[in-house]
C-alpha cells in the first residue's frame, strides 16, 4: 500500500527531470551555460534532499497558517469564513509538499544517475 505513492513520486520525478532536461537542450543559449556549471552527483542527491526539506517546511508553514486563520474565524463566530480557512491551508500544505518532493525526488534521481554512469 505504502509503496504506490512512492512509485508514483519516483515516476513523476523522472518525467520532470526529463522534460527540464528536453526544454533546456532546444535553446543554444542555455546549452552553453550548461556546459559550464557542472555539478557532481553529492551534490545533486544534497540538493533534492534540500528540496524535499523545503517544500515539508513550506507545507507546515501553510498547515498552520490555514489553522491559524481557522482558528480566529471561529473564535470570532466565522464558522463558514474558518472552514475556507483550513480547507485553503490544506490544499496549499499539499501543493507545497507535493512540488518539494517531486523536484527533490527528480534531482536525486538525477544525482543517482550520475553517480551509475560514473560507477559503470
Amino acid at each position: 500500500m505504502g509503496l504506490i505513492p512512492i512509485t508514483i513520486c519516483l515516476a513523476a520525478g523522472i518525467a520532470v527531470a526529463q522534460t527540464t532536461e528536453s526544454q533546456t537542450s532546444g535553446n543554444a543559449q542555455n546549452a552553453q551555460e550548461d556546459a559550464k556549471v557542472h555539478t557532481s552527483a553529492k551534490h545533486d542527491v544534497g540538493s533534492g534532499a534540500g528540496d524535499i526539506g523545503k517544500g515539508a517546511a513550506k507545507g507546515a508553514g501553510s498547515a498552520a497558517k490555514g489553522a491559524g486563520k481557522g482558528a480566529v474565524d471561529l473564535a470570532t463566530l466565522h464558522p463558514i469564513n474558518a472552514a475556507t480557512d483550513l480547507g485553503v491551508g490544506a490544499a496549499k500544505t499539499g501543493k507545497n509538499v507535493g512540488v518539494g518532493t517531486v523536484k527533490g525526488t527528480g534531482k536525486i534521481l538525477k544525482g543517482a544517475g550520475k553517480a551509475i554512469k560514473h560507477v559503470l
